[in-house]
């Protein structure tokens, strides 16, 4: 095996959105391998408009915490404080690419989990002050109500606000084609491995690469043999992508 090319004379399916894709796909392509980038979800504002996450970023210093579930959720956020730093509430982050966005408003974020899944962020997530406190919880419109439930039975009031929604856009016949005969395909998300079976009519190809436990639940329950990255990231994806293949 190419040691400086791991991947070579290998191709992988990319199911991220298209705006999403650019960073996973060029890492696998410097690693050798042929990408094809079939986009299974596309990115969309809330049906409100995302009026709802405006009000209650307007409002911000009414919660203890705000809590961001994915990278486009903490874009909206930030987006949505332009440039405004709250006071006294803080910020959480499922996993460090998913606090980028608002590192890079100028927001300190004072909780990444060593594990970047719902359990991982609970699991470290301190008890609300004496009286109570309050969380905006800010994610997809169809996400796990572990987070939120979780918070919740922890003594939190939590105010879930729907930052954006996952959409399915227009797929080509022939990139699909080229996906089915493809080596393996890179799940980072549940919604994608559900989008993706359902377009390939079953598990094809027959090996999943997962950035996480939930994605590859998901994808062994779709029938796939599934290879699970970590730590759950893009870097830990491209590590587990040339790890099975020097297999």
């Amino acid at each position: 095996m190419n040691t400086d090319l791991p991947l070579a004379d290998r191709t992988l399916v990319v199911t991220r959105a298209t705006d999403q894709a650019g960073t996973l796909s060029g890492a696998l392509a410097d690693r050798g391998a042929r990408v094809v980038e079939l986009p299974v979800i596309a990115i969309a504002d809330p049906a409100d408009g995302g009026a709802a996450l405006a009000a209650a970023v307007a409002d911000v210093d009414a919660f203890d915490w705000v809590v961001v579930t994915s990278p486009n959720g903490a874009r909206r956020i930030a987006d949505r404080l332009d440039g405004t730093i709250p006071s006294d509430t803080r910020f959480a982050a499922i996993g460090p690419r998913t606090a980028v966005p608002l590192i890079a408003a100028g927001l300190a974020v004072d909780l990444i989990p060593a594990r970047a899944v719902a359990e991982g962020l609970l699991g470290e997530f301190p008890p609300p002050p004496a009286g109570g406190g309050r969380i905006l919880l800010a994610r997809a419109e169809v996400a796990r109500d572990v987070l939120p439930d979780g918070l919740r039975a922890a003594g939190w009031d939590v105010d879930v606000v729907v930052a954006y929604r996952n959409v399915e856009p227009d797929t080509d016949p022939e990139v699909l084609a080229a996906a089915r005969e493809a080596d393996a395909v890179v799940f980072t998300a549940e919604s994608t491995v559900r989008r993706y079976t359902d377009l390939a009519g079953g598990p094809t190809p027959a090996l999943a690469i997962c950035i996480g436990p939930i994605s590859a639940t998901a994808a062994a329950e779709a029938g796939y043999s599934v290879v699970e990255a970590d730590p759950h990231s893009v870097e830990g994806l491209v590590d587990a992508a040339c790890a099975w293949t020097a297999r």
